[in-house]
């Protein structure tokens, strides 16, 4: 149990280090770092973490981010 804590807060500590360099970061430098945060989440996740409200919003902001750079590139 120990080394499960360990491993969450560890995985947290990883998320919210993430999560400032994407808050201080221009959007295509955001964008870039969507991947690396999403997958941090699922692994917070699958090590039985819950992730805080402030970091799923992120994640769904960074996403609708993504869709509309997809959208914003596409020829008309």
């Amino acid at each position: 149990m120990i080394n499960d804590d360990n491993k969450i807060d560890n995985l947290m500590q990883q998320v919210e280090e993430l999560e400032l360099r994407i808050l201080a970061a221009h959007r295509i430098d955001r964008l870039a770092l969507h991947p690396k945060f999403s997958q941090s989440l699922v692994r917070l996740r699958v090590a039985g973490a819950r992730v805080p409200t402030r970091l799923v919003r992120l994640e769904q902001i960074l996403s609708e981010e993504v869709a509309e750079e997809v959208f914003d590139n596409m020829p008309v």
